[in-house]
C-alpha cells in the first residue's frame, strides 16, 4: 500500500508529458530572410534545453566555401558567432545538436545578404534533418536491458528468497552461474553502446572514435550510468558467488543489483520530462520491479526441481516469491496504469489509436501472467506444501515449474510490446499517409485523416521556390486541423527542417525556401487533425540544377 500511495503521488502530480525531442521554435535571423547588412550572429532558439556536439555547425558562403563561425550552447539557444565580414549572396547554416533525451535533431538555415543568389553547398557536408536509430544501438539497448533485468533479478532472488542453509547451494550455484552469463552480456552491451552512441549523436561514420571530441560528445550521465550498471552487476555476482554466505553478504549482493538495476533511470526520455525528479523515481521503480519479476521467475525455474526432495524448502521458496511478487506486479501494474493515462490523456485513445491498442494488447498478455501466478499462489503452492510431508514431492513440483515458465513466457511477449511501445508516438500514426503523384511533377495530394492536402512547390528549380498548401474536405470545402500544419524538406543528406508558413486565408498556406541542390526532395507533411492524432504524409518532388 506504500508502494502504490507514493508512486500515485509521484505520477498523478505530473504535468503534461514532454515532447519526445527538442523543436526549433524561432531563429535570427530567419529562414529565407533578405539582409542588407551581414548579421553579426546566427541566434536558434529551441523549446527545451539542447546540447553541442564538435562539428555541428558548419557555414558555407555564396560560392559554397566553408566559413568560420564560433557555436556556443546556453540552454535553449544556440548562438553562432560570424565573422566581421560576411560576403554577399545566399549563406547557408547547417546545425545539429542533442536533445536532453538523447537524441540528435539537425537542420539548415538559409539567408541572403543584399540579394539571394544560386546556393552551391556540397550536400556531402549536410547532416540528416531525423537521424534514425542504428540497429546496432537498437540491439545494443535490447541486449543490455534484458541482461541487465535478469542478472539484477537473479542476485535479488538469490539472496532475499533462497534459505542460507547448505540444502540451498546447489541451486544458489546454478543462479549465481545464469547470473554471470547474463551480468558479462549486459557489461558487453551497455559498453558496446557507448562508442554506437557517440557516433550517432555526431552524424558519422566508425573513423570519428578515433578522436578525442567524439568521446567528450557523450554527456557524464552516460559514462556515469553505464558505470554503475556494469560495477553494479560485477559486485552482485561477485558477493553472490560464495555459496551461501553470511546474511549482510547477501544484502550487500542484493543492493548492488538494485543500483545496477534502476542506474538506466538516469538517462533517456525521462531527462526531458518535468518535474523531474519524480518522473526518474518513478522510472527507476519500475526498473527494479521489473527485474525482480524476471529474475524471480527464472529463479524459480532454476531451483523448485532440485529443493523439491528436501521436504518444505521449495513451498517455501515459491511462498515467499509470491507474497513478494505480488506487492511487485502492483507497483508494475500501477506505474503502467497511471503513465499510460498520462500520455494518452483518454480511455477512448486506447482503441482509437495504434499506441493504444499496442497498450491494450500488453494489458491482455500481462493479465494472462497475473492468473497464472494466482493459479500459482492458490492451487499450486498448497498443493506442493501438502506434498511436502508426502513421498514423491517432485511430481507435485512440476507442474509450478512449467506454471513459471508459461508465465515467463508471456512475460517475455509482454516485453517484446514494451519495445515497440517505445518507438510508437501515442499521437501520430507512425506509416506514413498515403500520396498520389499527379500529372504535374509540381504538384502532389495526400490524404490526412479527413482532409485532402494539397501541395505545390515550384518552379522545381534550385534555388528560390515557393511552397504552396491547400487543406479541403472530401467536398472541396477549405478547412483547418486542429493545429497549423508543418512542412519539412530534405533530399538525401541535405535537410532544410521545418519551413515556417504563412497562412493566406482558411486552409491556404504558403512559404519561401531556398533549395541549395537539385535532386528529389522529399516533402513531410504533419496535420493535427485531433487530439491524439496527427498522421504524416511524405511527397517527392524532382528539383532541376
Amino acid at each position: 500500500m506504500l508502494v502504490l500511495v507514493l508512486v500515485s503521488a509521484m505520477l498523478l502530480g505530473l504535468p503534461q508529458p514532454a515532447h519526445a525531442h527538442a523543436h526549433l521554435t524561432s531563429t535570427d535571423p530567419a529562414e529565407g530572410a533578405v539582409l542588407q547588412t551581414a548579421p553579426e550572429r546566427i541566434l536558434f532558439t529551441f523549446d527545451e534545453a539542447v546540447r553541442a556536439v564538435p562539428g555541428g555547425v558548419q557555414v558555407y558562403g555564396p560560392q559554397g566555401e566553408p566559413v568560420q563561425a564560433q557555436p556556443t550552447v546556453t540552454g535553449a539557444e544556440l548562438e553562432v558567432e560570424l565573422p566581421a565580414r560576411l560576403g554577399d549572396g545566399t549563406t547557408v547554416v547547417t546545425w545539429r545538436v542533442v536533445s536532453e533525451d538523447g537524441h540528435p535533431i539537425s537542420g539548415a538555415l538559409t539567408f541572403s545578404v543584399g540579394a539571394p543568389t544560386p546556393v552551391n553547398t556540397p550536400a556531402a557536408a549536410e547532416p540528416s534533418s531525423i537521424p534514425e536509430v542504428p540497429w546496432t544501438l537498437t540491439l545494443a539497448r535490447v541486449l543490455g536491458y534484458l541482461g541487465l533485468l535478469l542478472a539484477a533479478g537473479l542476485v535479488a532472488f538469490a539472496a532475499l528468497f533462497l534459505p542460507a542453509d547448505p540444502g540451498a547451494d546447489r541451486p544458489r550455484r546454478r543462479i549465481a552461474a545464469l547470473a554471470r552469463a547474463a551480468g558479462a552480456a549486459a557489461a558487453v552491451a551497455w559498453l558496446a553502446a557507448l562508442p554506437i552512441t557517440a557516433v550517432y549523436l555526431l552524424g558519422g561514420g566508425p573513423s570519428l572514435l578515433s578522436q578525442g571530441a567524439t568521446w567528450s560528445s557523450l554527456p557524464l550521465t552516460e559514462y556515469a550510468v553505464t558505470g554503475a550498471v556494469v560495477g553494479g552487476l560485477a559486485l552482485a555476482v561477485t558477493l553472490l558467488s560464495t555459496g551461501s554466505a553470511a546474511r549482510r553478504r547477501h544484502v550487500a549482493a542484493a543492493a548492488a543489483a538494485a543500483l545496477a538495476a534502476m542506474a538506466p533511470a538516469l538517462v533517456g526520455h525521462t531527462r526531458a520530462a518535468s518535474p523531474e525528479l519524480p518522473v526518474v523515481g518513478a522510472d527507476a521503480l519500475h526498473l527494479l520491479a521489473g527485474s525482480v519479476w524476471l529474475g524471480g521467475l527464472a529463479g524459480l525455474a532454476l531451483t523448485l526441481p532440485a529443493l523439491a526432495g528436501r521436504g518444505t524448502t521449495a513451498a517455501e521458496v515459491l511462498a515467499r516469491f509470491s507474497t513478494a511478487a505480488a506487492g511487485v506486479l502492483a507497483a508494475l501494474v500501477a506505474t503502467g496504469t497511471l503513465l499510460v493515462w498520462r500520455i494518452l490523456g483518454s480511455w477512448t485513445a486506447l482503441v482509437d489509436t495504434g499506441y493504444g491498442r499496442l497498450v491494450l494488447a500488453k494489458i491482455a498478455v500481462v493479465l494472462a501472467a497475473l492468473a497464472i501466478a494466482a493459479w500459482n499462489r492458490w492451487s499450486l503452492l498448497p498443493r506442493l506444501r501438502r506434498a511436502a510431508s508426502r513421498t514423491g514431492p517432485q511430481a507435485h513440483s512440476r507442474p509450478v515449474v512449467r506454471a513459471t515458465a508459461i508465465e515467463g513466457a508471456f512475460l517475455a511477449v509482454a516485453l517484446l510490446i514494451t519495445g515497440f511501445l517505445v518507438d510508437t508516438s501515442p499521437e501520430a500514426d507512425p506509416r506514413p499517409a498515403s500520396a498520389s503523384a499527379e500529372a504535374d511533377p509540381d504538384t502532389h495530394e495526400t490524404t490526412l485523416g479527413d482532409i485532402k492536402v494539397r501541395a505545390s512547390l515550384n518552379p522545381l528549380t534550385r534555388g528560390s521556390n515557393t511552397i504552396t498548401l491547400r487543406l479541403t474536405t472530401a467536398a472541396g470545402e477549405p478547412t483547418e486541423g486542429v493545429a497549423p500544419p508543418v512542412v519539412r524538406l530534405s533530399s538525401g543528406g541535405t535537410s532544410l527542417g521545418a519551413v515556417p508558413l504563412t497562412q493566406v486565408s482558411a486552409g491556404l498556406y504558403t512559404a519561401q525556401v531556398m533549395l541549395p541542390v537539385a535532386g528529389t526532395w522529399r516533402m513531410q507533411v504533419s496535420l493535427r487533425v485531433s487530439q491524439f492524432a496527427n498522421p504524416v504524409g511524405e511527397l517527392d518532388f524532382v528539383v532541376r540544377g
